[in-house]
Order: C-alpha cells, then sequence, then structure tokens
C-alpha cells in the first residue's frame, strides 16, 4: 500500500440539533469564521492525501454539492469587473481532487451512511470524516497530523486507525469509548500523536461502565473489510446500523489501533458548542 486516497462524509443527516438554523441551510454549510464548516472538513483531508471524497448525501442537501461546484456565472461576473483573486478563491479545489456523491436513502445510522459509498470505495481502502467534527486548523498541522499521521500509520502498518481523544468523566456518555484494558484507566492529553491497539468500543456508556475516557472524535481510516463488516451488522434497537459495532467485528479478525490526538476539536453540530467555535474561529480570522 502507497497512498490512501479516497475518504467518505457523511452529510445526509437533518442536523436536528441545530434547528432552526439547520431547517433551510444544511449545518455543514454554516459559517465557522469566513469559511463553512464543511471547507475545514474538506481542506483536512485533501492535506492528508485525499483525491477522492464521496459526499453521503439526501436530496434536501443540494446546496453542499453546489458549494463545491463552479458557478460560470459567478465567477464570470466577478472576472469582468476585475475582481480576480476573489475568482480565484472560490476555485479552491486543487485540480486532481475530485468531489462525488452519492445518495444514502433512508436515514439508518453511520454505519449505514458509510456502507452507502460502496459503489464508489469498493475495493479502496478509505478515511471516513464526520463533518459535525472540525479539528483547529491554527494550531493543529493537517498535513501531518491526526488524520495525515493516521493515513500513514494504516499504509505502514495495516491496521485500521481511530482517532480518540480524553474527555472529562462527567461527558463520557455522550461519546464511543475505547477499551484498551482490562482494568477502566484514566488517560491525559496528549500532545503527540501516538497509536495504542485497542479491544473495542462502548457506545455512550454510563460513567461508572466506561472502560476508558478516551472518546472517538470523529475520524477513521478504515480497511475496506469494513465495508463487508457493516452489510453483515445488524441494526440496533432504533433500526440502525451502528459504525461502532461493525469496528467491533472487524477488530476480532484484524487488529485495529485508536490514534491519540492533537490539538483540539468542535463539535459544530451542536448550538452550544457551535457558537463557542464560531466565537474562536472569527477571532482568529479577524
Amino acid at each position: 500500500m502507497k497512498k490512501l486516497t479516497h475518504a467518505v462524509i457523511p452529510v445526509a443527516g437533518f442536523g436536528s440539533r441545530m434547528l432552526p438554523l439547520s431547517k433551510s441551510i444544511p449545518k455543514e454549510l454554516l459559517p465557522l469564521g469566513r469559511l463553512p464548516v464543511i471547507h475545514y472538513v474538506i481542506e483536512e483531508a485533501i492535506a492528508a492525501g485525499i483525491k477522492h471524497i464521496v459526499l453521503v448525501t439526501h436530496p434536501q442537501k443540494q446546496a453542499i454539492e453546489n458549494y463545491f461546484d463552479i458557478n460560470v456565472e459567478l465567477d464570470a461576473a466577478l472576472r469582468e469587473s476585475g475582481k480576480i483573486s476573489l475568482a480565484d478563491n472560490l476555485q479552491w479545489l486543487p485540480d486532481d481532487v475530485k468531489i462525488s456523491s452519492i445518495r444514502q436513502g433512508k436515514r439508518l445510522g453511520l454505519g449505514h451512511a458509510v456502507g452507502a459509498a460502496r459503489p464508489i470505495i469498493d475495493g479502496h481502502h478509505f478515511a471516513v470524516l464526520l463533518p459535525d467534527v472540525v479539528i483547529d486548523p491554527f494550531k493543529t498541522n493537517y498535513a501531518k497530523q491526526n488524520l495525515a499521521y493516521m493515513t500513514q500509520q494504516f499504509l505502514e502498518t495495516g491496521r485500521s486507525q481511530i482517532l480518540v481523544d480524553p474527555v472529562a468523566e462527567e461527558d463520557i456518555h455522550k461519546y464511543g469509548v475505547a477499551e484498551l484494558n482490562k482494568e477502566k484507566k484514566i488517560y491525559a492529553k496528549s500532545q503527540t500523536n501516538a497509536s495504542l491497539p485497542v479491544k473495542g468500543f462502548v457506545e455512550k456508556p454510563d460513567t461508572k461502565e466506561a472502560p476508558s475516557n478516551l472518546a472517538v472524535v470523529g475520524r477513521y481510516v478504515f480497511d475496506c473489510q469494513i465495508l463487508d463488516y457493516l452489510d453483515r451488522t445488524a441494526p440496533d434497537k432504533k433500526g440502525e446500523i451502528q459504525l461502532t459495532d461493525a469496528i467491533d467485528a472487524l477488530i476480532q479478525s484484524a487488529p485495529v489501533d485508536v490514534a491519540t490526538m492533537i490539538g483540539n476539536s468542535f463539535d459544530a453540530g451542536n448550538m452550544s458548542t457551535y457558537l463557542n467555535a464560531f466565537s474562536y474561529f472569527s477571532e482568529q480570522q479577524l
């Protein structure tokens, strides 16, 4: 394996935590400072070496696809008025990067959304980036850290990688949590990316029952066989296919690592945390 060039970004969700803002504007296009949320996520993927990005979308999310298209009329108008630099900035995607989209159909969970990308990514190892999660672009190096590190580790070891970060004990119940050892262990914030073997994951556990405080951040690098495990994963009580269930099944036959995160991430899919993130990004771009 010399390169990992594919990534999946699921964007089909309603964004119910962001209503009423997300009623007519996809939450992925809400601004963080001068740019929409998904712009940073795409930039992170590109910096990590991704060349083909697959958006798993929904008919109501066409505005996201439009964001990455060239608006010929706008481009011509800007250039005719002498705003060449602005027109060039709107065409920011590198020529060797392709963005495709495929519809999820039914919203049946994150695992189902990732599996819906199979017609495009089948046979390719790939990354998954959740668009709600934005990793600080001002204090981390997208080209070397976090997703880029995970991609390199996968290419060197063949082991799927899942990004994790410590969370406060009172917040553990909000996340998927990694189990690394038989005994519960509280981990401190890491200052470096490091990969550690993982035994499994527990989805939104009670604090007392959680195996650790390492929460899944929303960045994954998978061997393509994860798609087969997703096909065999049974729906949960809500009728959804959980990605963590497929990962746990994968771990039974192939080693998987968690990768500790450098820097901070922002939840742009929750109103209170989004507002904090907007303030931070705006301050950085003044």
